[in-house]
């Protein structure tokens, strides 16, 4: 099987190092086939393996009491009581999304929805996170209109309403934008699937659509930089299609309720190759693959391309054979391929044949469990020095320029592009917050958020982790919801630069801190390096979505502000500027270090909320923009105005962490500050609600001429 057309260059064009390449001669005790080649570049990637982060993710807490099933899975599983669990999962497809807009984010969409279901949950809802680099960038806009559509085009035929998410903009992500795509969904504690395999002489059954050429070499191309070659990688980009995604998804659904599956796994990144890899090595099973049997919709395929293929809709089953006839007449009856392409063996070996030829014989264990694992050197961020004094500015001026901005403008030209309701169990849509989804047919509901601060990132790794998971935590009890668990996708550069994988470790660090004291496991996640182009590193972009569960739907805070209502801050303000929006709006200027997070205070402030709910007709936490813009976000959303007797430029715009503004009536506002006297909680009124303005000390505006300003700029900017 030997390939004389094994060069350097080929090793290297693999994206395998020659030092990895020594190593699998010494593990096969020969030279690899062309196929062989391929598989061992598809499972020793950075994108398959983690082998740059998989020393640092095990420091992760992954475990607690609601925790059924944590990373190392199609996705996480936590439990939500009354049987039931809620299964979710984060992912990017940043190069792809960057390559081809639209397919890149709609597959994105597409794979991310398949890792819910492969674990026998229907989905509930979906988030994504969206970095882009300057407005006025050549390449930007046509990047936002492409990968907004894909992902609505994809998300609203497949029937799952997005909920949450986010968009920036930095001058960082100009050369590779990130698509973070979030899914969650449910199914009952004693009806998930698992991916291992199990038993030997199972027959291994290939579901879904048919195999093409589209995306081959996908996960390789994820897992390095980009030059002046991107356009070549055209091809590695899939083609997704939502309408057989739902057929496969009712039919994967019917297939587990008649017993017949032992094990399942989406074809994802490296398609067959790691699906059947994953589903071996978990169950310490061998693998043997007849790919004559592979349904396939372009002729002549090689045995390289089927295995690499990342062609879409595909399922990977291993099958009660007893079964077989009732599996395979579910399948035809949604009109999907159903085909036996092998079986389970008991040695520790990978065999490929095609029409009878031998294309590969591997150790299986040694390209998923024993793949390369790196402990590279790094070197903590340097901190960016003192913050320099700023000058008091206008309030509502200042105000104006983080409503004008992109980043802070109102997102609607985005989120109005996706169907937020349909199933008809969405109780909060995008805009404000979390997004709450009723679980149907009980009075509980479940809230999604994602969350990161970039610049916070860039600044401090280990303090913007923590704060990641601190916002998250804050957004989710602001409706009033239990915090349960995260997912989190790990955007950084080349981790081979050591400041890079400083960045990742001190953001590790920080995200393991900040769910071990808020009680957050990460349960499932991603990681993506090598985001760079021609050597400049997006901002390091560890981004959180987090689930949290709100018992009785009456219970959630989801209400606006009106006429009368008392704002309450609840948390301790300093003015913290540092790396602050409105330091970089109105100044230009990203200086000094971002905020302190005091996990003690994100606690004991957070149960206050909770424990306090009954009394609190709106609620948002502080983040981006502080005070300011959290107070005009809010009495925009009600249409009336606000007025708050501050216009210190620091206290007004200061980001300082595990604050929240409250709306309330009188009555509740006097209640909840006596609690929060007896809690020795920090909490002051700082205004009113209502009225047509939006006054800030003496500095005034007309509440209209702002809505507009807010609701109109991202689509001027971008359009």
């Amino acid at each position: 099987m030997t390939d004389p057309l094994i060069t350097p260059e080929v090793i290297e064009a693999h994206g395998l190092s020659q030092e990895e390449y020594k190593r699998i001669l010494e593990l096969i005790g020969r030279s690899p086939s062309f196929t062989e080649l391929g598989i061992f570049s598809a499972m020793w990637n950075e994108h398959c393996s983690y082998k740059s982060s998989k020393k640092w993710l095990r420091t992760l807490p992954t475990t607690g009491p609601q925790v059924i099933c944590g990373p190392g899975e199609n996705a996480g599983v936590v439990d939500i009581g009354d049987n039931q669990a809620v299964v979710f999962k984060m992912e990017s497809h940043n190069h792809p999304s960057y390559i081809e807009p639209y397919q890149g984010a709609a597959t994105g969409m597409g794979g991310i929805l398949r890792d819910v279901f492969t674990m026998g949950a229907r989905p509930i809802a979906a988030m994504n996170s969206l970095s882009f680099g300057a407005p006025d960038h050549p390449k930007t806009k046509t990047l936002v209109s492409g990968v907004v559509a894909g992902i609505g085009g994809y998300g609203n035929c497949f029937g799952v309403p997005t909920v949450g998410g986010e968009v920036r903009f930095d001058t960082a992500y100009d050369g590779n934008c990130l698509v973070n795509a979030f899914a969650a969904g449910l199914t009952e504690t004693d009806k998930i699937f698992y991916s291992a395999a199990s038993g030997v002489g199972m027959p291994v059954v290939y579901l879904g659509a048919k195999t093409g050429r589209d995306g081959v070499g996908g996960a390789t191309m994820a897992s390095a930089e980009f030059d002046e070659t991107i356009e070549k990688k055209r091809p590695t980009v899939q083609v997704g299609d939502p309408f057989t995604e739902k057929r496969l998804m009712e039919a994967t659904l019917e297939l587990m309720a008649t017993g017949a599956v032992i094990s399942i796994q989406d074809m994802g990144a490296a398609g067959l190759t790691c699906s059947a890899v994953e589903m071996g090595d978990k169950g310490n099973l061998g693998i043997q693959l007849d790919l004559e049997k592979v349904p396939t919709r372009e002729p002549n395929m090689t045995a390289y391309e089927m295995m690499l293929s990342e062609s879409q809709e595909r399922m990977l089953m291993v099958l009660n054979p007893k079964l077989e006839k009732v599996a395979k007449a579910v399948f035809e009856k949604w009109d999907l391929d159903f085909s036996i392409v092998g079986k389970t063996i008991s040695e520790d070996r990978f065999i490929i044949f095609m029409d009878g030829e031998l294309k590969a014989d591997l150790p299986l264990k040694a390209l998923s469990g024993t793949a390369p694992e790196y402990d590279r050197p790094w070197v903590e961020t340097v901190n960016n020095g003192d913050l320099s004094d700023v000058p008091q500015i206008d309030p509502i001026d200042g105000l104006k320029k983080l409503i004008t901005s992109p980043n802070y403008a109102s997102k609607q030209w985005v989120y109005e592009q996706y169907d937020s309701q349909v199933m008809a169990d969405t109780i909060k849509t995008p805009g404000l917050g979390s997004g709450i989804v009723r679980v149907h047919g009980t009075n509980k509901a479940l809230a999604f958020t994602s969350d990161v601060t970039p610049r916070y990132v860039a600044a401090n790794p280990y303090e913007g982790g923590k704060q990641a998971v601190a916002e998250a935590y804050r957004n989710l009890v602001s409706v009033g919801a239990l915090p349960l668990a995260i997912t989190d996708n790990l955007n950084f550069g080349n981790p081979e630069k050591p400041e890079v994988m400083g960045q990742l470790v001190g953001a590790i660090k920080g995200i393991s801190e900040a769910v071990r004291e808020l009680n957050m496991p990460v349960v499932s996640g991603n990681v993506s390096l090598y985001n760079e182009t021609d050597g400049v590193a997006i901002l390091p972009t560890p981004t959180i979505g987090a689930v949290g569960l709100i018992t009785q739907t009456e219970d959630a805070i989801t209400d606006v502000p009106c006429q009368d209502n008392v704002a309450l801050l609840i948390g301790k303000t300093s003015g913290h500027l540092g790396q602050s929006a409105i330091l970089a709006e109105v100044f230009n200027l990203q200086e000094g270090s971002p905020p302190f997070v005091d996990l003690v205070a994100e606690k004991t402030n957070g149960d206050f909320i909770r424990q306090n709910s009954s009394w609190i007709r709106a609620c948002t936490d502080l983040s981006d923009g502080g005070l300011a813009l959290a107070a005009f976000k809010m009495c925009e959303a009600a249409g009336i105005g606000v007025s708050l007797k501050i216009e210190d430029t620091a206290i007004l715009f200061g980001e300082d962490q595990a604050r929240y503004l409250i709306a309330c009536d009188f009555d509740q506002a006097e209640a909840i500050l006596a609690a929060a006297g007896t809690a020795a909680i920090p909490a002051e009124c700082v205004g009113t609600f209502g009225g047509e303005h939006v006054c800030f000390g003496n500095s005034m505006s007309d509440l209209k001429g702002l809505s507009k300003i807010y609701r109109n700029s991202f689509e001027a900017a971008i359009t």
